[in-house]
Formats: structure tokens, C-alpha cells, sequence
């Protein structure tokens, strides 16, 4: 059976448009193609791609799989009679070979399915009822079914998580989610309220404590394990710093509060020092240790790297603070006088090619050209401001050492004044009101590639419209009982941006790789998890093909197209006063509930 199904799979293959070793082109040329385009941006490459890496290296775009995994049509269609002929020829190859395959049994289902081979896909079709997942025949190649939507619904909220935060405190609720594409995934996230009592920040009106919120996504790269380790500690880091500073205004009669800039500092110096830890200080542990088995243990999150997005808010003077290093984007959603939500950047994207960040390293790197090179840092790293990436902190001095007695690899050779990354944050403040029922969407930048600000925050706001509908036949929900609803429209319910507030932020990529138009029509509402319903609407919407085809991509081809993306979305508003945070079960993943972040 496993031979027939191969068989059927070489035979049912369509023609492929571009091969990746001959580097030449093959009968269907690119401009037989509608619907689907390569990316050609600044940073991207312009050659022939080579295997995808990871997503803060170069990312290049394998024609050869846009073509091939979307001969299901859906994505394009084919233009001139030549080619129409040539179409139906091959389908009716393929359905004659796998008819002739089968005639003597009775009639069974087909599905659809890729074939990989090298650097390769095809569309193929599959007979019968048993699920395929894997198999590799003798010449390596792999076939793998396509999912079918309910399975692409599956993977989508694999791992969601949903909050309803009762404590009266300015926040009502915030969905998670994580869609992996490198294997394992190297994005992370945390979650963490903390009481604070009086003793430590002032609180007015005679309250006992207020709460610190945070919230934070890290995007990992070159591995996992920078990713990780901010999940494990960055929030304490910071919280120890905060701590420090009210602590000393609350002692001081002229202060009770810290001010803006103080507490800014902390959370600068908590992510420094972490940073530091992490990269200098393990390094001091390993010659100690004069292991390399600690050595690979202890130097693991400084040789790999990982941007950090953090938010940080504070129920007594209701001021948001987002805190970012990287990438990663934070987003207020913010319902304006016409009713309709304005989305406005909480964050700027730190990269080799953020003209703010361009003047910095240059300014504190002088005689050094290529200390950004195709907005990339020394022309390989393309976040300008990160944790970990020892390799471009640390002296040649100390990466000859390591190279010598542990493991490492040579210094960069237009490595001269490190470091040239920063964990240092740039951070700004937004003053909350619950009562208007703001939102905040803090994401990874595999989100951002797909959808721009403003798309983002109209289809959180569609989604609560949506939730409100739901709710108003069953009665209201308590988190919702601060929002209010508006007229159903078929665009977004979201302001134009007209004020360059996207000044600095890299425009959706993946729309012009797609060839995606950007009309609201193509968004759907289906998921409870606000978080999953973005990731849904990021990979195709309504277009069900799209979803099943870029969810069915497997690790590492899926890097060419997608990125792992980590989406969280927090609900501000007034609630109910519990004092608990409770699971969200119908907008959180079934298997092994989540534990709330209390």
C-alpha cells in the first residue's frame, strides 16, 4: 500500500517552475503565474535560495515551493490557451494514472497531499481513507497530507491560553497563542501578576496593595535557549529593580511615588543585568569551571539570541510601560469619537535598518562603514538590539579563548569595538483608561510580516464586536460589560493611519509575497481566543487553502514563509473583584489546561 500511494504520488506530481540545481527555467515560466509573487525587498537575496535559516538571518524565498504547493489553485490560475492545455493535460494525466491504479477495487476518496523532494514540492493526490503523515520512500522523498481545515483549526490552538483576570484592577482578561514554524519553536512568552502591598507602593483611597502586571513575548534566534531563559527570569529581574525604586520613594515624604524616568531606569537596569549574566558572567563561571560540559550548559543563551518585548503595568497609576529590545511590536487599540479604534505604536522596530538605530551604531562606532551593511549588523544579524548574541558583545580576546579551550567558532572578521548589540531597552509610557476599554497586542515579528497595525487592532476590534453579538443572546459576559458595540460594517472598524505613527515599523512583507490584497473581505471570525483569531486572519482568513497549505508546510521549508509567531492581546476594563484569575476554557487549548498566572 505504501508503494502504491508513493507511486501514485511520483505519477499525480505537477511539473515543476523553477529548479533549484540546474538553476534554470522549466516549461511554466513565472508569468504563466497570477496571484502569487516572490518577495523582492532591500534586505532580502536576490539569488537562488539556499535552506531557509534562522529568522534573524537572511530569509530567502524558493520559488520552486510557491509554485508547486500552490497547484491546487487557489492561489493562482493560468493564463493563455498554451498553458490551459498544458494544465488539463497533466491533470488528466494524473487522474487516468491513478484511476488505471485502481480500477479493479471500488471507488475511494482522494485528499491532497505535498510531495517534498530536496528543495522541492509538489502537489499530489492521495486514494483512500488512511491518514498520512509521513512517509519516505527510497529516494528520501517525503509525503505528507495536506491538512484539512478542522486539522488547521487544530494546530492553530494547539497552544492557546485564555485569562479572565477578576481582581478589579484595570484588566479583564488576555489570550495567548504560539504557531510554531522552526522545530523546536524558538519564540517564548511569560505572564505574571504580582499584589503589591501598601508598604511598598503608595495606594490611594485606602486600598491594601495594587498589582503589578506583566506580560512579556521573546523571539528567539539561532536556537531556543536565549528565548527560554527570559521566560524563566526577566520578569524577576525587572520586578527586583522595581521593587528597589518604590521602595526608596515611598520612604521619601516628597515622593510616595517614583517618578516616570526612575522607573524607566529599573527597568533598563533589570534587563541590562540580566543581559550581563548571560553573557559575561557565564563566561567567568566556564573558565572557572574549566568544563566543557559547563561550558555548553552556561554558555548556551549567550551563544544564541533572542529579542524581548516586555509590558509592564501598574493598576495604581494606571501607566503602561512596554519595554522593548529587538523586533517584536506592541500595538494600543483605542475606540476614537466615530466609533471606529485607532491603533497606535507602542513600540519601534530595532533593526540594522531602523534609521534611528543606523545613527546610533554609527555614531558610537565611527570609522566602521559596514557596522550596519544591508540592514543587518555587520551585515549578518538583523535586530540591532538583543539578548545573548555573544558573538557580537564579546572581545576577539575572549572568543579566541573560547574557540581554543571550549567550543565557538572564528570571530567575525570586521569585529573591531564590541559590542555592537544591546540589551538595553527603549521604552515609553501610555496612560490606560479602563473605562474606554483599550487593548494592547503585543506580537512577534512573525505577525507583523502578515498584517500591518492597523489590520491588527480593526480585527480585534471586528472580534469583540463578534463576541458582543454572541454574548447579548446568552447574557452579557462580565468582561465585556465595559465595552461597548458598533454598527457591523464590511470594512474593518479601525482609522486610517494618516500621521506616519508607522514611521520606523517595516511594512507586512509577507502580503506582497503572497500577493495579497488588502481588503477587509478576506478576514473571518471564527476562533474565541482573540489571540488565534489573528494568527488565523495573519496565514489567510477566508482562505481556507492558504491556511491549510501554510500550516501543512513542515520545519525548516516552512521558514521560507512563515515565521514562528507569538501573539498575546490584553484586555483592559473595569471588572469584577474576585481577587483571582481564573482559566478562560472555551478560548483555551483542551489539553492540559493552563495554569493561572497569579
Amino acid at each position: 500500500m505504501r508503494w502504491a500511494t508513493v507511486q501514485a504520488c511520483r505519477t499525480a506530481r505537477r511539473t515543476p517552475v523553477w529548479d533549484i540545481a540546474a538553476k534554470r527555467p522549466c516549461p511554466l515560466t513565472f508569468n504563466q503565474l497570477r496571484g502569487i509573487r516572490p518577495y523582492s525587498g532591500g534586505r532580502r537575496s536576490s539569488h537562488t535560495p539556499v535552506a531557509p535559516q534562522s529568522s534573524m538571518h537572511r530569509r530567502n524565498l524558493s520559488l520552486a515551493v510557491i509554485s508547486t504547493v500552490v497547484a491546487s489553485g487557489a492561489w493562482y490560475t493560468y493564463q493563455g490557451d498554451t498553458v490551459k492545455s498544458a494544465a488539463t493535460q497533466i491533470r488528466g494525466f494524473a487522474s487516468s494514472a491513478l484511476n488505471s491504479a485502481y480500477a479493479e477495487g471500488p471507488a475511494e476518496s482522494t485528499r491532497r497531499a505535498l510531495l517534498v523532494s530536496g528543495d522541492q514540492f509538489y502537489t499530489a493526490t492521495l486514494s483512500g481513507d488512511q491518514p498520512l503523515a509521513k512517509h519516505t520512500d527510497d529516494s528520501d522523498r517525503q509525503v505528507l497530507e495536506m491538512l484539512t481545515s478542522e486539522q488547521a483549526t487544530q494546530k492553530l490552538r494547539k497552544n492557546e491560553e485564555s485569562y479572565l483576570v477578576n481582581r478589579g484592577k484595570g484588566v479583564v482578561r488576555y489570550d495567548v497563542v504560539q504557531v510554531p514554524s522552526n522545530s523546536p519553536i524558538e519564540d517564548d512568552h511569560a505572564e505574571k501578576i504580582v499584589e503589591i502591598p501598601a508598604s511598598v507602593a503608595a495606594v490611594s483611597n485606602g486600598e491594601p496593595s495594587s498589582d503589578w502586571m506583566f506580560w512579556g513575548v521573546f523571539d528567539g534566534h539561532s536556537g531556543w535557549t536565549t528565548s527560554a531563559k527570559l521566560r524563566n527570569v526577566l520578569i524577576s529581574y525587572v520586578a527586583r529593580e522595581l521593587n528597589t525604586t518604590y521602595k526608596a520613594a515611598s520612604a521619601d515624604p516628597s515622593l510616595l511615588v517614583p517618578t516616570s524616568e526612575a522607573i524607566d531606569a529599573a527597568i533598563k537596569k533589570g534587563f541590562v543585568r540580566l543581559d550581563n549574566d548571560i553573557v559575561h558572567e557565564s563566561f567567568k563561571e566556564v573558565l572557572k569551571s574549566k568544563s566543557r560540559r559547563v561550558a555548553a550548559e552556561l554558555l548556551a543563551p549567550a551563544l544564541s539570541g533572542s529579542c524581548a518585548l516586555l509590558s509592564f503595568y501598574d493598576s495604581q497609576s494606571k501607566d503602561l510601560k512596554v519595554a522593548v529590545t529587538g523586533d517584536s511590536r506592541a500595538v494600543l487599540g483605542r475606540r476614537g469619537p466615530s466609533g471606529k479604534w485607532t491603533a497606535t505604536a507602542l513600540s519601534e522596530d530595532q533593526t540594522g535598518g531602523t534609521p534611528s538605530e543606523m545613527k546610533r551604531l554609527r555614531e558610537e562606532h565611527p570609522g566602521e562603514p559596514n557596522v550596519t551593511k544591508n540592514g543587518r549588523i555587520l551585515g549578518q544579524l538583523e535586530p540591532s538590539r538583543a539578548f545573548g548574541d555573544a558573538f557580537y558583545k564579546w572581545s576577539r580576546d575572549v572568543q579566541d579563548t573560547i574557540k581554543a579551550k571550549f567550543f565557538g567558532r572564528t570571530p567575525h572578521p570586521m569585529l573591531k569595538t564590541p559590542p555592537y548589540v544591546t540589551a538595553e531597552p527603549i521604552i515609553t509610557t501610555t496612560k490606560i483608561d479602563p473605562s474606554k476599554g483599550d487593548f494592547v497586542v503585543m506580537a512577534t515579528d512573525g505577525l507583523w510580516e502578515m498584517l500591518s497595525n492597523e489590520e491588527v487592532v480593526g480585527l480585534v476590534g471586528h472580534w469583540v464586536e463578534q463576541q458582543q453579538s454572541a454574548a447579548a443572546d446568552t447574557g452579557s459576559k462580565a468582561w465585556l460589560q465595559s465595552w461597548f458595540g458598533f454598527d457591523s460594517q464590511k470594512k474593518l472598524p479601525v482609522e486610517t493611519a494618516t500621521d506616519g505613527s508607522t514611521e520606523g515599523q517595516r511594512r507586512p512583507i509577507r502580503q506582497q509575497q503572497y500577493d495579497i490584497s488588502g481588503a477587509a473581505s478576506r478576514f473571518v471570525v471564527e476562533d474565541k481566543n482573540a489571540a488565534t483569531h489573528l494568527v488565523r486572519n495573519a496565514m489567510g482568513g477566508k482562505d481556507k487553502d492558504m491556511v491549510c497549505a501554510l500550516l501543512t508546510l513542515p520545519s525548516p521549508y516552512s521558514r521560507r514563509y512563515r515565521d514562528d509567531v507569538t501573539v498575546e492581546v490584553i484586555f483592559f476594563g473595569q471588572g469584577p473583584d474576585s481577587r483571582t484569575v481564573e482559566v478562560n476554557q472555551e478560548a483555551s487549548a483542551s489539553e492540559q489546561p493552563p495554569k493561572s498566572k497569579l
